[in-house]
């Protein structure tokens, strides 16, 4: 039987790819224990400097499985599955790594929000997005109530939430749900650069960043105390002298995150 989650290392990039295209890789108990255990697999491969999470088939994630969600009669099997749902959204954040989603087609309920918890978005030109929990009368899920709201303001998460509208990847782009639109001979491609991009990247300096801005709870003044406080840290670092002596050398750095 084939996976519902597809892991593969090239370089140092790790593919994360959801394998269920006969059900557009919704979301059932296997897909979800399985992305667990490829995110976790990432975290800990030191030769891991970034992830990008896509789907087989033509669609990026459609959400839960429904056909799934019916079969789980008790309270706490219904509880158990929506908060092993929420928790990768949480490991995506507090992921010390770059993680980019390459959508590659729909990406609606909880497939919409896993992609919003990713630190960038690369979306194929042909892909759509919807907060679709309302037509089956659920809530957002999955991180979706903090995350859309980040991106599109409150207001335009609230009617997207309350009517369950389909939107292209341009609408997307311009409420900042997408970074980059391809068409689908650029998408991977172009993807692959921006990863390889990042795995290049100082990785202490992409983790501390990446932990300080998905923070809510910082005021102006939090900030430039963070910010003093891990510019100290860094400023001693070799990755630093490194970039330093690179750029006094008209070279490029060579980055090993210490």
């Amino acid at each position: 039987m084939e996976k519902a989650v597809l892991y593969q290392k090239k370089e140092a990039v790790a593919w994360i790819t959801l394998n269920r295209p006969q059900s557009l890789n919704s979301m059932n108990d296997i897909l979800v224990e399985e992305l667990h255990a490829a995110l976790d697999e990432a975290a800990a491969d030191e030769g891991i400097r970034s992830i990008i999470i896509t789907g087989a088939g033509k669609a990026f994630c459609a959400g839960g499985d429904l056909t799934y969600l019916e079969t789980l009669e008790s309270v706490t099997a219904k509880k158990a599955f929506i908060e092993k749902v929420g928790l990768l959204a949480r490991k995506i954040t507090k992921l010390p790594k770059a993680v980019i989603a390459m959508v590659n087609g729909v990406a609606a309920g909880a497939g919409a929000n896993l992609m919003l918890a990713c630190d960038l978005v690369f979306a194929v030109e042909s892909a759509r997005f919807a907060q679709s929990f309302v037509k089956v009368g659920l809530v957002p899920d999955c991180g979706g109530m903090y995350f859309l709201p980040k991106a599109v303001g409150l207001h335009k998460a609230k009617e997207l939430m309350f009517t369950g509208d389909m939107l292209s990847a341009g609408d997307a782009q311009k409420l900042g749900m997408v970074n980059r639109l391809y068409n689908n001979e650029e998408l991977v491609v172009k993807t692959e650069e921006m990863a390889l991009r990042l795995a290049s990247s100082p990785p202490l300096s992409i983790e501390l960043s990446k932990a300080t801005l998905n923070r809510t709870d910082l005021e102006l003044d939090d900030v430039l105390a963070v910010e003093a406080s891990v510019q100290t840290l860094l400023l001693g670092t070799k990755d630093c002298a490194e970039g330093i002596t690179a750029f006094k050398e008209k070279r490029n750095p060579v980055f090993l995150g210490c």
